[in-house]
């Protein structure tokens, strides 16, 4: 068998075509809003950061941003796009002031695609900028230019105002979370202290920088107050906290979150150990010396290197240009400035020492139980089925698929079976638990490699060190929408708030939706995840249809399980709240049956004709 191979083969994409064919080489994954890193908030973000690279040039200091119905909308009151420049600079790509490192010598985006991505992406993409008394706008459709509007006078203040709404063709049902939009801008807040950003009204201001990020951010109490330390392009904020067992990082570069860190992270971490190894002149083990420290750290590099488009892991080794490195520039600045406020805050020192001892005495008492439980997890990983792994991992920095990774966590064999038979093998891994797990509030990490499910459960996941080896992008509890289920979907929050609460913090966690009911006749079949959409169901289809209520994962067939955890899944994102701290959550719903809670169950409870109407309950029953 032969084809034909010619000059017809061969065609050149233009900008949009390329953008819009392969958008995860330029925003990363897709996604419908459901995680932090689906590709919108990158849309969002691309824009952002050309606005508040303005406010650090020196040129305005409000934002202000609206979301509704999908429509973004974008003003701020920086120095404006050049007027003859405005449909270049979102179209053509390569063509940015970025690239005078004069003008944007430390800037967030170096690569002249950020907004040209919004652009291509976008259904709908306008484009204003005003300047010098003149406005100049721009119209777009799906990238396409369709309306070039002359230069006319203006009376408005200067600046760029952008707005879009993503494709919906591309970015599937989608829609913006705004508690994810909100800890973005806080982000950008923290970093920029004196930028104001309004996000649909609502004001986002911080004074103190990276100290307000911690304050704001503390799930438990601290051991001392917040070291707030200040350099040229480097400024870190420290603390420990009581009750935690685990470290954790904010790390920016150039004002962007790098989620997964980077040399920069990596330096930070070292030189905390280094330095307190040396003050204290005992050497220490590392992990008692990082044991409940919070830390943020944030750089400025000239030209940043990062892994990948979304921009989430730094992989500049160096400063700049012919400067020090990045590990050599942050452990010199922790190094001295860190040791000279032990020097001069005896008090804290004392207290940061009697926290290290007692870390390394529990960590000493827990050795041997740790090793049994990692000679347990690994002849677990080849006797046992209780993980079906898939083929890419999350640690694995070549694999363009790690951010789709995801790991089901399931209850009973029906229902693992199912998921199992329907997964993407390249991706979709399952994890399936045996009865309940323990209600772990209040014990101590011990129980983590005492208990079995536990054990294996974060062998799988690969996080007992923290995440920066987490193998899964997306970790999905699969449970029952009955009682049982939510039972079980409580215990594992509780078990993942108790003893990796960065898995939550930083986006990792959700819950499997799938269909309550499916509504068919002859020549159409509804999957109805609500009463409502049950109704409007039987409406479109008519009384005659057949309704289905599946009480059960493992009632779903492996065909139909394939639409609830493909292209279509619908994750619902397990969030923490800024005004609520994890200690609180558990002692509120964990702890012993206070008033409070009896009160709050009383208000909330569902009586079971309100959870199963017994009609409806029928398989296949004729309504």
């Amino acid at each position: 068998m032969s084809s034909n191979y010619t000059e017809d083969n061969i065609r050149s994409l233009d900008w949009k075509e390329h953008i819009r064919l392969r958008p995860g080489m330029y925003i990363g994954k897709l996604g419908d809003g459901s995680s932090s890193d689906d590709g919108i908030y990158i849309l969002l973000k691309e824009v952002v950061d050309n606005s508040v690279d303005e406010f650090v040039m020196g040129a305005g200091k409000t934002i202000e941003i609206s979301i509704r119905d999908g429509q973004v909308n974008i003003r701020d009151y920086g120095r404006g796009i050049p007027l003859g420049k405005v449909i270049d600079c979102v179209s053509k790509i390569n063509t940015g002031a970025k690239y005078d490192s004069k003008a944007f010598k430390k800037s967030v985006g170096l690569n002249g695609v950020g907004t040209k991505a919004v652009n291509a992406l976008s259904k709908e993409f306008t484009v204003q900028a005003i300047r010098d008394s003149k406005t100049k706008i721009a119209v777009f459709e799906n990238g396409e230019l369709t309306d070039d509007q002359e230069i006319v006078d203006s009376s408005l203040r200067k600046g760029t105002k952008i707005s879009f709404r993503p494709d919906p063709t591309i970015f599937k049902n989608y829609r913006f979370m705004p508690e994810y939009v909100e800890k973005l801008l806080w982000n950008y807040a923290y970093l920029n202290p004196g930028l104001t950003l309004l996000f649909n009204g609502k004001k986002i201001h911080s004074e103190n920088g990276l100290k307000d990020l911690l304050t704001d951010n503390l799930d438990h109490e601290t051991m001392h107050d917040i070291i707030h330390l200040k350099g040229d392009d480097i400024e870190m904020a420290l603390t420990h906290t009581e009750k935690s067992q685990s470290d954790q990082y904010y790390s920016f570069v150039n004002g962007q979150h790098t989620t997964q860190g980077g040399t920069h992270q990596a330096a930070a971490r070292e030189a905390l150990v280094k330095t307190f190894r040396d003050f204290y002149n005992k050497n220490f083990d590392a992990s008692d010396v990082r044991e409940s420290v919070v830390m943020a750290i944030a750089i400025k590099v000239i030209e940043p290197v990062f892994e990948s488009q979304t921009k989430t892991k730094l992989g500049s080794t160096e400063m700049g240009p012919d400067m020090v490195t990045v590990r050599t520039f942050v452990n010199d600045f922790i190094k001295t400035q860190l040791d000279n406020f032990l020097h001069k805050n005896e008090k804290v020192a004392e207290i940061i020492l009697k926290k290290i001892l007692r870390a390394e005495k529990e960590r000493k008492e827990l050795s041997g139980i740790k090793k049994l439980a990692r000679d347990r997890a690994k002849k677990a990983s080849l006797h046992n089925r209780k993980l079906r792994d898939c083929r890419a991992h999350y640690n694995d920095q070549k694999n363009e698929k790690r951010l789709d990774t995801t790991l089901f966590i399931t209850e009973g064999d029906s229902a693992s079976g199912s998921i199992t038979k329907s997964r993407d093998v390249n991706t979709q891994a399952v994890f399936s638990l045996k009865g309940k797990p323990l209600n772990c509030y209040s014990l101590t990490k011990k129980v983590v490699y005492e208990n079995e499910e536990f054990n294996l459960l974060q062998a799988a996941l690969n996080i007992e060190d923290g995440l920066e080896d987490l193998r899964y992008n997306n970790v999905v509890i699969a449970t029952d929408a009955d009682v049982d289920g939510m039972h079980i979907r409580l215990l594992l929050i509780t078990f993942f708030l108790q003893f990796f609460p960065e898995l939550i913090r930083e986006g990792h966690l959700f819950i499997l939706q799938t269909p309550l009911f499916r509504v068919r006749n002859k020549k159409e079949t509804n999957y109805c995840y609500s009463e409502e959409e049950k109704r409007a169901a039987l409406l479109k289809l008519g009384a005659k249809a057949e309704i289905t209520r599946f009480k059960g994962l493992g009632e779903i067939s492996p065909d139909e399980f394939r639409f609830f955890i493909g292209e279509d899944i619908k994750l619902e994102p397990v969030m923490l709240g800024k005004d609520t701290t994890i200690e609180e959550l558990l002692t509120f719903y964990m702890g012993k049956n206070t008033p409070k809670r009896q009160e709050f169950i009383i208000d909330n409870l569902r009586v079971e004709k309100d959870i199963d109407d017994p009609v409806e309950i029928e398989i296949g029953h004729e309504d």
